[in-house]
């Protein structure tokens, strides 16, 4: 186990530069007690594949990442055969059988252990993050389902490998599609929304030591203005924190309508988005 309490998780992680509210905390101590893969749902920037980087940090143990994609299949999550070395190998052994050419191309010295075969082998402490699961194929779900039920992989060729240690799992979705019952029964569940005001402040404080307060107040506080707009994409923690930046190598020291327009592209990244923030967004009210 990674954590001795609560309190352990959130004074740790913040240590590290990852400010958990108290629902995360908990979720994440209770994760690593029960020896559950956690599944972190919330819109994209707010923290949900950094949660996973943190852990790993703060826990001094190796992270492993699957990056899901649409067509991302079992060769690349799970693993494959070192074809070349394989052909090399039966060419040096023509003079051998099928049968004892066979026995040694499936053994270890051919097998390419892709993500998740990775995090279930070796005594190590490891963090394997499955990464935007919303974006793989369904089909990919079954792949993922031995893992986290036994946390084993079976290899035909080799028989069944099982973790005589398992990792500390989190697997992230934006929600894109409806991830399976079957698949949220093995995690145990926690969404990451927009921070509260306070928290965001903590937040760009942290990430951005050089802001003074009242100018990092008055980012956040445009911010979830523009949140609260009917936009295509709300402002992430992550481009409040980069439009703190950028205000500072502006040399900005308020937040005024001539700064806010010039810079809405750090944090809106459509045109009508802008379009409509500058429209709207009334700094006074703000």
């Amino acid at each position: 186990m990674f954590f001795t309490s609560v309190d352990d998780v959130s004074a740790r992680l913040a240590g590290a530069g990852y400010l958990p509210s108290p629902a995360v905390a908990t979720t994440v101590f209770l994760a690593d007690r029960l020896g559950k893969p956690l599944l972190v749902e919330g819109p994209a920037g707010v923290g949900k594949t950094e949660l996973a980087k943190a852990v790993a940090e703060v826990a001094d143990v190796r992270l492993i990442r699957l990056q899901c994609y649409e067509g991302v299949d079992e060769s690349r999550a799970l693993y494959e055969w070192n074809h070349a070395k394989q052909l090399l190998r039966i060419s040096a052994g023509r003079d051998e059988s099928w049968e004892e050419t066979r026995t040694d191309v499936f053994g270890e010295e051919f097998l390419l252990p892709r993500p998740l075969l990775t995090a279930i082998r070796g005594d190590d402490p490891k963090v394997l993050l499955i990464d935007e699961t919303d974006k793989a194929d369904v089909e990919v779900e079954g792949l993922l389902l031995e893992v986290l039920s036994d946390f084993q992989i079976t290899v035909p060729e080799l028989g069944t490998i099982r973790a005589t240690r398992r990792p500390f799992v989190v697997l992230t979705s934006n929600a894109g599609r409806e991830l399976s019952e079957a698949l949220r029964r093995r995690c145990l569940f926690l969404h990451i929304g927009f921070p509260e005001e306070e928290l965001e402040r903590r937040i760009v404080r942290l990430k951005v030591p050089e802001i003074d307060a009242v100018l990092a107040e008055s980012v956040v506080r445009v911010v979830r203005a523009l949140r609260a707009m009917d936009l295509r994409k709300a402002p992430s923690v992550a481009e409040t924190v980069d439009w703190a930046r950028t205000l500072l190598a502006l040399g900005a020291g308020t937040l005024d309508e001539t700064v806010v327009r010039d810079s809405l592209g750090v944090v809106l990244k459509h045109q009508d988005d802008v379009l409509k923030a500058a429209a709207k967004l009334d700094l006074d009210a703000v």
